[in-house]
C-alpha cells in the first residue's frame, strides 16, 4: 500500500459520474485502499440509475468521501469545473481527475503523486515510453494516437497525451489558469487545460500508466465525440496561430478563443 506524499498537502480526486452504478463503489474502494490519505469527490450528473444515491451511502460511512449532485448531464468538462470549484473552496492543495469506470487504475496514482513533486500538472499518459492501453481495438488506438499527434502539431506543444483524463493539479495551477473563463464542456476540456497550463509558463509532466478499457457499463466516448473534439481543437488552433501571426497577446488570444466555443 502506497500512501501519498505528505509534502503535497491535502489531496482529493474528482470522479465525474453518469450511470456508473455498477462501478462507483468498486472504484472508490480501490482508491481508498491504494491511497488512504486521499479524499474522493464524486460529481454525479443526475444519473437515472442511482449512482448518486450509492455514492451518498458510501459518503455516510466514510468522511473522506464526498458527493456533489448536479441536476443535469452537462458534459465532462462542466462536471470537472464544478468539482474543481468545490475542491478549491474546501481548501485542498492537490486536485485530481480520474474516471469512474476503472480505466484509470487507483493503484497507479502513486506515480502521479511522485511526479507532482516537481511539476504543476501531472498527466497519467498512455503514449509515453512505459505507457500502454489494454483491450482497445487498433482503430481506437490509432484514433487516439493520431488525435494527440494532431494536437501537438496544431497547438505547438510537446505533451504526448493531451487528451488524457488521469491528472493531478496543484491548487496554484488551477488558480492561475482562469477556470472562470473556460467554456469547454466536452472531451476537448482536457486539451484546453493542458494548453492553458503551458501558456501560463507552468511545468507539465507526463508519467506512464496502463489504461484499461472498462469491463462494466457503457463507454461515454464514441467516434462522433472524438471527431467533434478534433473539430473544436482545429478551430481553436487555427485562431491561436492567426493571433500569433498578428502579434496579439497570448492571454487575450486565449480568452477570445474560449468565447468562440
Amino acid at each position: 500500500m502506497s500512501e501519498h506524499h505528505s509534502t503535497l498537502g491535502r489531496t482529493v480526486m474528482v470522479v465525474p459520474t453518469y450511470n456508473e452504478a455498477g462501478n462507483i463503489a468498486w472504484i472508490i474502494e480501490r482508491l481508498r485502499t491504494a491511497q488512504p490519505l486521499v479524499d474522493v469527490l464524486v460529481v454525479d450528473d443526475g444519473s437515472p440509475d442511482g449512482t448518486g444515491a450509492i455514492a451518498d451511502q458510501i459518503a455516510l460511512a466514510d468522511q473522506q468521501v464526498h458527493v456533489l449532485h448536479r441536476t443535469a448531464k452537462g458534459g465532462l468538462g462542466a462536471a470537472y469545473l464544478a468539482g474543481f470549484r468545490w475542491a478549491l473552496e474546501a481548501g485542498y492543495d492537490v486536485i485530481g481527475e480520474m474516471d469512474a469506470d476503472g480505466s484509470h487504475q487507483p493503484e497507479q496514482l502513486a506515480r502521479l503523486l511522485a511526479g507532482l513533486e516537481d511539476a504543476d500538472l501531472v498527466i497519467g499518459s498512455r503514449w509515453v515510453p512505459g505507457g500502454s492501453v489494454v483491450n482497445w481495438p487498433w482503430q481506437r488506438e490509432a484514433l487516439s494516437r493520431g488525435g494527440n499527434l494532431y494536437v501537438r502539431l496544431l497547438l505547438g506543444i510537446t505533451v504526448r497525451d493531451a487528451t488524457a483524463g488521469y491528472r493531478l493539479f496543484r491548487r496554484s495551477t488551477l488558480e492561475r489558469i482562469h477556470l472562470d473563463e473556460v467554456r469547454s464542456t466536452g472531451y476537448v476540456f482536457q486539451t484546453d487545460l493542458v494548453t492553458r497550463t503551458l501558456q501560463a509558463g507552468l511545468v507539465v509532466r507526463e508519467v506512464p500508466i496502463e489504461f484499461v478499457e472498462r469491463i462494466r457499463g457503457e463507454s461515454k466516448m464514441s467516434g462522433q465525440v472524438a471527431v467533434e473534439s478534433l473539430k473544436r481543437i482545429t478551430w481553436w488552433g487555427l485562431r491561436q496561430r492567426w493571433n500569433q501571426i498578428k502579434g496579439r497577446p497570448q492571454a487575450a488570444s486565449t480568452r477570445e478563443l474560449q468565447a468562440t466555443r
